[in-house]
This record gives structure tokens, C-alpha cells and sequence, in this order.
């Protein structure tokens, strides 16, 4: 073992990490002297970019992921009481986008192996006032989008895809994008690509695409752009709606780095597979499975830790030896907001189960194969240590 001078200088893995590149500070340069910083081309020019690269007909650029999902529960018309059924698993804005429009989040459990929705949760969870099922695609690779959509259409229950996680992703050959009524995606920093905060909605439905452009601007049937190019000052408000727009700025480096994606995608799923080939067969670390009609994007790698390893001492000595590992995530319903609107444990037995035992590992394109070997050889032993 290293000494503590050898230790402290050891580069630090974070969990995800974005890079910067000289063409990504030349696109937002050239952004910030175009006259348009919002409501400018870039916005447009990178949602058909986008959307395009998904395979999806409209996007529409928001300023988060979470806007994205809220905009969702809107465009399908979520109102007070409707019921939304989302995994126990997912970040907290999955549920949350419910609870804006007035909804109620009903949790489905997840599968045992991989985290993702279990549609016979789904459909134990459905009710006369469920309005929308939204999946989430944990890790990166796509929930099992034919069995949701089944149980989907019987009831006209709208299907959303949180994507955040997954683009890049193949599910029995179709994109992650193009799977849901309305699928939605992440720009944050630690995710694939980066508009340092940011998000778009894709949709085939040009209907409810409008809807939500008009939703991120106050519910305004126009924007500063569009009058001006149409000669006119009047706009009208026909609904109440949020301030979610995305600047020109940011559009121009999220289509910068739209041309490195591809690639980005394909390190994640080269560095996963150094993880998976070191962990094959080991009992107390076990990664997630993938599915084989699946293709996975790798936004985070996610181990199990065996049931008598004591994760929290993991985490702290992998902090210790400057590996930024994480955790994704505990059940959105133990978080005390949600106990204090009565969510109570044993909603979804698999996912409290396996929370306490998952534990995220560094993973980013500009990790390199020695990276993965001193991540595996120090988890190796200090979970020896911890069980």
C-alpha cells in the first residue's frame, strides 16, 4: 500500500467528469459575439441536431433535465390527483415532475439484477387514476419499453422515457429517444454530453413539441426571435408556464460537443467491459446486468456490494485513496420530503433491498484501462477489509 505522500498524489477519479475542448470554447466564443445569447438560430440548431442524432422528429431544449421531464408532465396533461408510477430507483426529479403539476407518484419496484422498472410492478401499481408511467433508464440502458408500452396502451396511460441517462443507448435495435411518447434528456456536467446545465424532450408528436416550447417560455405562444423575424410586438400568454429556456451560449457548446458523442459513448462501453471482465464471477462484487436485446450507455457503472460488506466503509476508504466513488440512489420515497407526505417503507421491497448494497465507480471517456485497474485493485481490497 502507498505511502500517505505517494496517496495524496494519486490523481483523483471522480464518479463522471466532462471534457472541454478548444472547439467547445471556440463555438461558445463565437455564441457570445453573435448578437443572439438566447432565444437565438443555436437553440434550433441544436435541438434538430439532437433530436437527429436520437432518431426522434422534434426536440425541444430545456434548461435541465428535470424541466424536460416537468415539461412532459405537462404536455400530457397531468392535473391534481392524476397518479404518475415511477421506479423506486431513479433520481429524485423523476417523481418530482409529477408532484409540480399537481400529480401523485406511485413507486414501482425494480428488478433485482439490474435496477430497472419491473413491469409487473407497473402493473400491480396501476389504478383507475393512473395518468402516465414514466421509465427511467438506469445506469444507461434502456427499461423494457415493449412490456410498458403493452401495459400502456390497454389503459391510454401515457409512456415517458427519463433518459437522462441513456443516450447512445439501443433497445431491440431502436434509440433511446425514440421509445417513449415523450423521452427525456440530460446535459448536466456529469452526463454524455454537457450545456453545463441543460435538457431536451424528443418527441414524434408535433403537437405536444409546440406545447412545450411554449411551456419553457411563460406559456407564450412566441419568443423575441420569432417576433422579430414575423415584424410584430404582440404575443399572447395562453397558459401558465415557466422561464426553462436555454441560451444560445449553451446550445452552441452542446452542439460542439454532439460531434464527440458517438465516441464518448463507445469509451464509456470499452471502460465498462475492463470493470465487467475484473469482476466476472466474484460473488461479493457484482455488477448489473445488461439485457441482451439491450445495447447500455454507460453514464455510471454500478457494482453490489455482497450483503455482509459494510458499503459505508467502502466508500470511505475508496474517498481515502482519492477514487470519487457514489451512490445511485436510495428510493426516492425515504427522502424526508416524501415521508412527510406519508410514504412509508415496503412499497418496493427488491429496490430497498438493494440500495444499501450499490455503490457507483469512477467512469468517464478519459478514464484509462491503469484507472480502471487501481479502482478494481483498491475496491478488491478494501471490501476484503469491510466484510
Amino acid at each position: 500500500m502507498p505511502d500517505r505522500d505517494a496517496q495524496d498524489a494519486l490523481a483523483f477519479l471522480p464518479y463522471g467528469k466532462q471534457e472541454i475542448s478548444d472547439a467547445d470554447v471556440k463555438a461558445v466564443v463565437e455564441a457570445l459575439c453573435s448578437g443572439w445569447l438566447t432565444t437565438g438560430p443555436r437553440v434550433g440548431e441544436f435541438e434538430k441536431a439532437f433530436a437527429s442524432w436520437c432518431g426522434a422528429r422534434e426536440g425541444v431544449a430545456v434548461n435541465s433535465g428535470t424541466a424536460a421531464l416537468h415539461a412532459a408532465m405537462r404536455a400530457i396533461a397531468i392535473e391534481p390527483g392524476d397518479e404518475v408510477i415511477v421506479p423506486a430507483i431513479t433520481f429524485a426529479a423523476s417523481a418530482n415532475a409529477a408532484l409540480y403539476e399537481g400529480g401523485v407518484p406511485v413507486f414501482a419496484d425494480v428488478e433485482v439484477d439490474t435496477m430497472l422498472m419491473d413491469p409487473k410492478s407497473v402493473a400491480s401499481k396501476i389504478t383507475p387514476k393512473t395518468r402516465a408511467i414514466v421509465a427511467v433508464d438506469y445506469a444507461g440502458q434502456p427499461a423494457d419499453y415493449d412490456a410498458l408500452r403493452a401495459l400502456a396502451q390497454r389503459r391510454n396511460i401515457a409512456l415517458i422515457a427519463d433518459s437522462c441517462h441513456s443516450p447512445g443507448a439501443t433497445y431491440k435495435g431502436r434509440h433511446a429517444g425514440t421509445l417513449a411518447d415523450i423521452s427525456c434528456f440530460s446535459f448536466h456536467p456529469v452526463k454524455h454530453l454537457t450545456t453545463c446545465e441543460g435538457g431536451m424532450a424528443l418527441t414524434e408528436d408535433s403537437d405536444m413539441a409546440a406545447h412545450m416550447r411554449r411551456f419553457r417560455n411563460h406559456g407564450i405562444d412566441s419568443d423575441h426571435r420569432s417576433r422579430e423575424k414575423s415584424g410584430t410586438f404582440t404575443y399572447d400568454m395562453r397558459e401558465l408556464g415557466y422561464n426553462y429556456r436555454l441560451p444560445d451560449v449553451q446550445c452552441a457548446l452542446g452542439l460542439a460537443q454532439l460531434a464527440r458523442l458517438k465516441d464518448w459513448v463507445a469509451a464509456r462501453q470499452h471502460l465498462a467491459a475492463l470493470y465487467d471482465r475484473a469482476f466476472a464471477g466474484m460473488a461479493s462484487i457484482r455488477p448489473l446486468k445488461t439485457h441482451s436485446d439491450r445495447t447500455h450507455a454507460r453514464h455510471i457503472y454500478v457494482v453490489k456490494l455482497a450483503p455482509e460488506c459494510d458499503r459505508k466503509r467502502v466508500f470511505q476508504e475508496l474517498r481515502a485513496s482519492r477514487i470519487g466513488a457514489n451512490v445511485h440512489y436510495a428510493p426516492v420515497y425515504q427522502h424526508s420530503y416524501y415521508r412527510r407526505r406519508g410514504y412509508r417503507d415496503g412499497v418496493a421491497p427488491v429496490a430497498e433491498a438493494a440500495s444499501g448494497r450499490l455503490l457507483t465507480l469512477p467512469l468517464y471517456p478519459a478514464m484509462t484501462a491503469d484507472d480502471v485497474e487501481r479502482v478494481v485493485g483498491k475496491l478488491l481490497k478494501v471490501s476484503a477489509l469491510a466484510a
